[in-house]
């Protein structure tokens, strides 16, 4: 047996143990033997228990997220936000295991795999939003703020939370970074200027051009203030 597969039947066997048992039964004597290995290789592979689970829990999100892979992105980037906020909130109340691995046992600057790939899915679709010129907060801000919030309402709906709190929550979280939304209207005016700042901000990255770094640093530096303003109180 090649360590390659060794590791493979490790996290696949950590991850069933998982799905089937929640976190107790995803023990050392367990994960052996449903994989057919010895202790001592699971503790080269994995360094410890924590990193075992860790890779469980990402090997389990990552089964998930090729399952919903054939999906089309929606025509609205808008709505597209709130089927991937649908889809985290989903796979953490069917898989409350899974869930509270990534996000119930935080650890001060420590991320584990699976959540930073939530993060960043997050964020990809959030770069959507800024680049139809329809997101009023800056990128990471959003992304932050949506990934979070559907974090602590997962959480709450695995504890037995009302299941509508997802769906209010996501309406309160997408009026209060996206535009052109009737809730958000109602929130705030609109921000045109802001709105093309973060736009043009996240298609910074790809721009061609004779712009020179240091232009490209000077520029990706004015449009974040510029995105930043509205979070600055106002003199008066």
């Amino acid at each position: 047996m090649t360590e390659t597969s060794a590791r493979d039947r490790i996290v696949r066997a950590a991850a069933a143990l998982l799905a089937e048992g929640g976190r107790e039964a995803v023990s050392t004597r367990a994960v052996s033997r449903a994989a057919g290995v010895q202790a001592p290789t699971i503790y080269r592979q994995f360094g410890d228990m924590r990193g075992l689970l860790d890779a469980a829990a990402s090997y389990g999100f990552a089964a998930y997220l090729h399952a919903q892979a054939a999906r089309e992105p929606a025509d609205d980037p808008v709505d597209d936000l709130r089927r991937g906020w649908d889809m985290h909130v989903g796979f953490g109340v069917a898989n409350p295991a899974f869930h509270t691995l990534m996000y119930g046992d935080p650890r001060p600057g420590v991320r584990p795999t699976a959540a930073r790939v939530a993060a960043d899915i997050f964020r990809q679709l959030v770069v959507r939003v800024a680049e139809a010129g329809r997101l009023r907060v800056d990128v990471e801000r959003a992304a932050e703020m949506a990934h979070a919030a559907s974090c602590g309402v997962t959480l709450t709906l695995i504890q037995g939370g009302d299941p509508a709190l997802s769906d209010v929550t996501r309406e309160a979280v997408v009026a209060a970074v996206c535009a052109d939304s009737p809730a958000a209207r109602a929130l705030r005016p609109p921000d045109r200027p802001v709105r093309h700042a973060v736009a043009l901000r996240a298609a910074l990255p790809r721009l061609t051009g004779d712009l020179t770094d240091a232009e490209r640093a000077l520029l990706a530096e004015w449009l974040d203030r510029i995105a930043g303003a509205h979070r600055r109180p106002t003199s008066t």
